[in-house]
C-alpha cells in the first residue's frame, strides 16, 4: 500500500557525483547515436523520438554523454517504481490487505484498507509509517548513488560510464567493503536467476524491462489522473475510485505536526 507514494519518491535519479576509482575497465559512455539504435530495438515502429531535446542537453555543466547516462538513470528508475505501482495499486483498489495489525498500538492493515482508494489509504497512514517510509527510501537512493560503494562493486556512476539501472548489493563487494555481510542482501537479483543468465538473455530482459516500464508509468498516472478528475481517462471511468486529495504529497493533514506540513499545505498547486 505504499506504492503511489514510493513512486515519487524514487524518481529523482540524483546529483552528480564524483566517482571513485573502480576495479572496473575504462568507462563507456552512451551516446546519442546509441539512444538512436537502443530505440530501434525497443520499438522499431516509432524508432527514435526525441521532441524535448534532452539527450542533446548538458545537465549541471557536464557533457552530453553524462546527461544521456542521468536521462537512461532516470528511465530505468521510474520504469521500476511504476511496475510495482501498478501492480500495488490494482491490489489496495480492490481491498486486498495483510491480515495482521500494522502498528503495536492496534491501528490494522485492514484499518487503512477501509480508508478507501490507495491515495486515501496513504493518507490514512501514521506519521510513523510514513517517516520510515521516506527514510528508507532516501537511504536507497544513497546507496545506489554513493560512488565508493559502487566502485566496491566494480562499478561506476552512471554519469561517468556506469551502468544505468545497476543498484549494488548489500552483500557486495571485495569481502565487506563494498557491503553488509548478510547473504540475502542483493534485493535486485535476491535468487541469483540474472547472474546465470547469457549475456543475450540479458540483454533481451533488459529492453523488456524498458518496454514494460513505460506502460507501467502511463498506466500508473492514468489511475491516479482519472481519481482526481474522473471521466479524464474515458476507459477508467466508474472504474477509479475519486480521490479529492493532493497525489503529489507524501503529507496530508493527519501529518500537520510535522515541520512546515501546515505551510505546504496551505499553498495551493494551481
Amino acid at each position: 500500500m505504499l506504492s503511489l507514494q514510493s513512486t515519487a519518491a524514487l524518481s529523482f535519479a540524483g546529483a552528480p557525483m564524483r566517482a571513485m576509482p573502480s576495479r572496473a575497465g575504462a568507462p563507456v559512455m552512451e551516446t546519442e547515436a546509441d539512444l538512436q539504435a537502443l530505440a530501434q530495438k525497443l520499438n522499431p515502429t516509432v524508432g527514435y523520438y526525441n521532441p524535448t531535446s534532452l539527450a542533446e542537453m548538458e545537465f549541471w555543466g557536464q557533457s552530453q554523454e553524462a546527461t544521456i547516462g542521468w536521462l537512461r538513470q532516470a528511465e530505468i528508475k521510474h520504469g521500476r517504481v511504476a511496475m510495482f505501482a501498478f501492480v500495488g495499486y490494482c491490489v489496495q483498489a480492490n481491498g486486498i490487505h495483510f491480515p495482521w495489525d500494522l502498528t503495536t498500538s492496534g491501528i490494522s492493515f485492514g484499518d487503512i484498507s477501509a480508508a478507501g482508494s490507495p491515495q486515501a489509504q496513504w493518507d490514512a497512514l501514521p506519521t510513523n509509517s510514513k517517516l520510515q517510509i521516506v527514510c528508507v527510501i532516501g537511504f536507497f537512493e544513497w546507496w545506489s548513488e554513493n560512488s565508493r560503494v559502487l566502485a566496491n562493486n566494480g562499478e561506476k556512476h552512471y554519469m561517468r560510464g556506469g551502468k544505468p539501472g545497476y543498484f549494488p548489493p548489500f552483500n557486495g563487494g571485495k569481502g565487506t567493503e563494498g557491503g553488509i555481510p548478510h547473504p540475502t542482501l542483493n534485493y535486485f537479483d535476491p535468487f541469483g536467476l540474472s547472474a546465470k543468465a547469457s549475456p543475450e538473455k540479458k540483454a533481451k530482459g533488459l529492453l523488456a524491462e524498458i518496454n514494460n516500464g513505460r506502460l507501467a508509468q502511463i498506466g500508473i498516472m492514468a489511475f491516479m489522473a482519472e481519481a482526481k478528475v474522473p471521466g479524464s481517462v474515458p476507459a477508467l471511468k466508474g472504474i477509479v475510485t475519486p480521490y479529492s486529495g493532493e497525489c503529489m504529497s507524501f503529507f496530508s493533514e493527519s501529518d500537520s505536526a510535522l515541520p512546515y506540513v501546515k505551510d505546504m499545505l496551505g499553498v495551493s498547486p494551481f
